[in-house]
């Protein structure tokens, strides 16, 4: 066997390999507790913009002040942000308290 053939055809191999991966990038929308209608929409639409592009989406949503007492309602935004892009998304990390950040992760649907 000629080992010069068997490392170049190994090379070749490699080289395909990587030319059929995705690089998979996290982009991020922020939202905070006393977000507004027509600004979670837009926030919506950036997300299913990374989405239908192959990105994951992380989900912040930042406490301010005394806001932080009442994490249900950063819940609750992080659930209604799920819910109105779930046709484009899975939820991959649901919503979890991390000091004062509330943090999701949404990754795209898998092609069928």
């Amino acid at each position: 066997m000629d080992y010069s053939k068997y490392c170049f055809e190994q090379a070749k191999r490699e080289k395909e390999a990587r030319k059929n991966q995705k690089v998979v990038s996290i982009k991020e929308v922020q939202l905070s507790v006393r977000i507004e209608k027509h600004d979670m929409e837009t926030k919506q639409n950036h997300a299913r913009r990374f989405l239908g592009g192959g990105d994951k989406v992380k989900v912040s949503l930042r406490f301010r002040a005394r806001e932080i007492q009442h994490p249900e309602l950063g819940q609750e935004v992080m659930e209604r942000f799920a819910e109105a892009c779930s046709e484009f998304c899975v939820v991959e990390k649901p919503a979890k308290l991390e000091g004062r950040n509330m943090i999701m992760i949404l990754a795209p649907k898998p092609a069928k």
